[in-house]
């Protein structure tokens, strides 16, 4: 599913409380400046049985007592089986989610500070980190710039 479309399912799929549909038309131009970035529509995430998206722990080598919490996107399901241990798991599973969509939940996941994308099959060499932090500073410089030309709540971001 191409960019657009995905915008489109998200507001369509969005709460009809007169604010989310808007809200998330919105954001959209920032979130696809984002989604450029990467090579693919859609990644896998692995996911425990529950649904919720599996976080990975990074610590600092220099110094350990600096931590990250990272999702890692896959650009294939077998990239999700060879690296990630699901195989070893039968409880943890791995879900095609679209871009726009990792990029949307991304804001909301208090406690990650990353998603890894891995965007050549076969490697994770080549990944692109996308901070949670990034993500709401594009869209909260965007709310910024149309809050005047808008019905958009200004406590909203």
């Amino acid at each position: 599913m191409n960019l657009q479309a995905q915008i489109q399912s998200l507001i369509d799929d969005a709460p009809q409380d007169g604010i989310t549909p808007q809200l998330v038309a919105a954001i959209a131009p920032a979130l696809t400046k984002i989604a450029q970035k990467l090579r693919f529509t859609q990644y896998y995430i692995v996911q425990n049985p529950e649904y919720d998206w599996v976080l990975t722990t990074l610590n600092n080598l220099n110094n350990p007592k600096l931590q990250k919490q990272v999702i890692y996107a896959y650009p294939t399901l077998q990239d999700v089986s060879t690296t990630s241990g699901v195989g070893l798991d039968p409880q943890m599973i791995a879900a095609p989610i679209g871009v726009m969509e990792i990029l949307f939940q991304i804001m909301a996941l208090e406690p990650v500070d990353s998603i890894i994308f891995f965007d050549t099959p076969g490697t994770t060499s080549n990944a692109v980190e996308i901070q949670r932090s990034q993500v709401q500073d594009v869209i909260e410089r965007l709310l910024q710039q149309n809050r005047g030309s808008s019905d958009i709540p200004p406590d909203i971001a």
